[in-house]
């Protein structure tokens, strides 16, 4: 039996999902570091299912500007992290 996911705990659960994405566990750089294609795959799968969690929560009618403000946000979030988490040599892993 599934249940609706209010909003808020959609947010929530989509940022605690970025934060999971800056902490994956880099590979070796025997087993090909950041260009290792799992740790790619699961690092952007991670971002998706983020995105996924909250990308309809504007169009509800009972979206508030505050909510509607929050999904900008995360998805801001989601796309900067996919440029330090998988572009930037600068990021920490």
């Amino acid at each position: 039996m599934s249940r609706l996911i209010p909003a808020a705990e959609r947010i929530a659960r989509a940022r605690a999902l970025i934060e999971k994405a800056y902490r994956y566990p880099v590979p070796s750089a025997a087993e090909g570091g950041r260009y290792n294609f799992s740790y790619i795959a699961n690092v952007k799968a991670l971002l998706q299912d983020a995105r996924d969690l909250i990308k309809y929560i504007s169009k509800t009618p009972s979206a508030t500007p505050e909510m509607k403000a929050e999904v900008n946000k995360i998805l801001l979030a989601a796309d900067r992290a996919n440029q330090e988490i998988l572009h930037s040599a600068a990021h920490p892993g």
